[in-house]
């Protein structure tokens, strides 16, 4: 039989026998680290979380923009290419063998694995702006529905005479602060709840936004009114940020 010059596969079981730590072999994965104990469920509150966010407020509204063609035509190319994406990931996440082959755990370490080079720091360079731009986009939408909310509330209170005028920048400062505090958590995220938490909030998007959609329509069924006229680059845009 010809010698076998790949490198080795050596099982958690006999590393944890040469270090005298067979009992250990029990709660290592093979990768050396904690066993994984993820399920099913688990999983599937992970990808909820990382499909379905805020953006789905606005997915109604920038399907009505675009008309019962283009709007459904838009979120299933969208869903295709979330889809794709998805599928390279999950093929990317060992290098090698499917079952054996060796974890990568980034981005880069995918990167690195599979293309090398140049491209490792192109692919940091983009995931990193992405991240900044990603920080940046969601302290502005949430400074502006704190913002909005309070309005609502002077409207309640004062009625909608009063201008209700107001700055959005105490709430970025709040919301900054907050994310700086939750920043400083150790290993945030391998909070077990956390997935829960977040896939609870996913599905209050979706219901808020279909609660919503059923309260306009039910409106304009009781209500006549012009449509508002807007570009389709900002339906887009909506579009964009949901997925």
């Amino acid at each position: 039989m010809a010698p076998h010059n790949g490198p080795k596969h050596v099982p958690p079981m006999e590393v944890s026998v040469e270090a005298g730590n067979a009992g250990a072999a029990d709660w290592l994965d093979d990768d050396g680290r904690p066993r994984r104990t993820g399920t099913f469920w688990t999983a599937s509150a992970h990808i909820i979380t990382a499909v379905i966010g805020s953006g789905v407020l606005s997915l109604a509204w920038a399907i009505a923009q675009l008309g019962w063609v283009a709007g459904p035509v838009a979120m299933l190319l969208f869903a295709f290419v979330t889809y794709y994406t998805a599928t390279l990931l999950a093929e990317c996440y060992r290098t090698g063998d499917p079952e054996t082959g060796k974890r990568n755990y980034t981005y880069m370490d995918a990167v690195r694995s599979n293309l090398g080079g140049a491209r490792v720091v192109f692919c940091g360079v983009i995931q990193y702006a992405n991240l900044v731009g990603v920080a940046i986009g969601y302290t502005i939408a949430s400074s502006i529905s704190m913002q909005a909310i309070s309005r609502a509330g002077c409207f309640h209170k004062n009625g909608h005479g009063d201008p209700c005028k107001s700055s959005s920048n105490p709430y970025m400062i709040l919301f900054g602060i907050v994310q700086i505090l939750f920043s400083q958590i150790p290993d945030f995220d391998q909070i077990w709840w956390l997935s829960i938490v977040a896939a609870v909030m996913s599905f209050t998007y979706s219901s808020i936004g279909l609660a919503l959609g059923i309260a306009q329509t039910v409106c304009k069924f009781t209500i006549q009114s012009d449509c508002l006229k807007i570009s389709p680059f900002v339906s887009i845009d909506r579009f964009l940020f949901s997925y």
